[in-house]
């Protein structure tokens, strides 16, 4: 298992330990909220979170800023498409799983189309003909099978948020990635996805450049407000790229309880 399942996998399992024991309010508008701000490992988040923007700072920003200036528009967009592309196995395994036969089918002839036609994912032909991506993860596959509260909110050092159930959903997939089976030696598959992530992080890390910057300087508390960015990214994930409304935290940065501890 490389770096990224066993920080995931080791997350969830501190958060299940040290998070795991706070009960779910019976009143529908208090379950809402709670899942909207259940942070009992704040403190702890807090301080990963500020090494975390330490790091950003220091190095993945300048990083992502250099390869906006090397590369063009169309170059960025190619390669996020190839990266894409390399996913659509995984996304393909968890739709099957979670019973989306459609989403299943329309991802597996995306993925012939844009490996063939598309020049190894480089080009999304799929899109263009109106096949748009699907999503597909082992965490939203846990999600459908009925493990709706993640648990708590968990900050991974490098890796950034996520909860327990979605910490064990990036072990699972990838564990499970075909990239890992299709080298000689098992070596070869760790250094070809520590790659990939790396790449990945950068290209998305670059794609959110402006978003973060504004955030940070409209929000009294940077850590709340990137707390509600990313539930509201995550909950629109898991419904397939629809978020509901029930599931999303308070649409003002401001309004968010986290602010200002």
């Amino acid at each position: 298992m490389n770096r990224r399942a066993w920080a995931g996998t080791l997350g969830a399992a501190a958060a299940l330990l040290l998070g795991g024991c706070a009960s779910m309010p019976s009143d529908p508008a208090a379950r809402a909220e709670f899942r909207a701000n259940h942070d009992p490992l704040e403190p702890m988040n807090r301080q990963v979170f500020r090494f975390n923007f330490f790091l950003d700072r220091a190095l993945i920003k300048p990083v992502a800023k250099g390869y906006v200036r090397i590369v063009p528009p169309k170059g960025r967009t190619a390669l996020r498409h190839f990266l894409d592309n390399l996913t659509e196995p995984i996304v393909f395994g968890n739709d099957v799983l979670q019973g989306r036969i459609g989403a299943a089918g329309t991802t597996a002839v995306r993925f012939m189309l844009n490996s063939t036609i598309g020049l190894a994912g480089f080009r999304d032909v799929a899109a263009e003909s109106s096949l748009p991506r699907q999503t597909g993860d082992f965490g939203q596959t846990l999600w459908r099978w009925g493990w709706r509260n993640g648990g708590p909110y968990l900050i991974i050092p490098v890796l950034g948020p996520t909860n327990p159930r979605d910490g064990i959903g990036i072990g699972v997939d990838t564990y499970l990635d075909p990239v890992r089976y299709v080298e000689h030696s098992r070596w070869d598959g760790t250094i070809i996805l520590a790659s990939r992530s790396a790449l990945d992080g950068i290209d998305r890390r670059a794609e959110a450049l402006d978003a973060l910057d504004v955030i940070q300087r409209q929000s009294v508390d940077f850590y709340a407000a990137f707390r509600s960015y990313f539930r509201q990214n995550r909950a629109a994930e898991l419904n397939g790229g629809r978020a509901s409304p029930s599931q999303l935290p308070p649409p003002s940065f401001y309004d968010d309880p986290g602010a200002g501890k």
